[in-house]
């Protein structure tokens, strides 16, 4: 999975701790996503891009390429 989560937070000024808080998961759970080492739920990506005020495609990219 390719993310683009850490650049629109980033512009957002927001840290991973504030984003995990507001979602409700735990920081190394952003840190995973934004390394592309988790693939969140539909609920979690769509409270993520809620709060980054994007939309889901803008921020994830889930492609089958190997």
């Amino acid at each position: 999975m390719k993310t683009r989560m850490k650049e629109y937070r980033e512009k957002n000024g927001i840290t991973q701790e504030q984003l995990a808080k507001k979602v409700g998961v735990a920081r190394q759970t952003i840190l995973f996503m934004e390394k592309g080492k988790y693939n969140p739920s539909l609920r979690l990506a769509y409270q993520i891009s809620r709060e980054l005020n994007a939309k889901i495609d803008d921020l994830f990219s889930f492609n089958d390429e190997k």
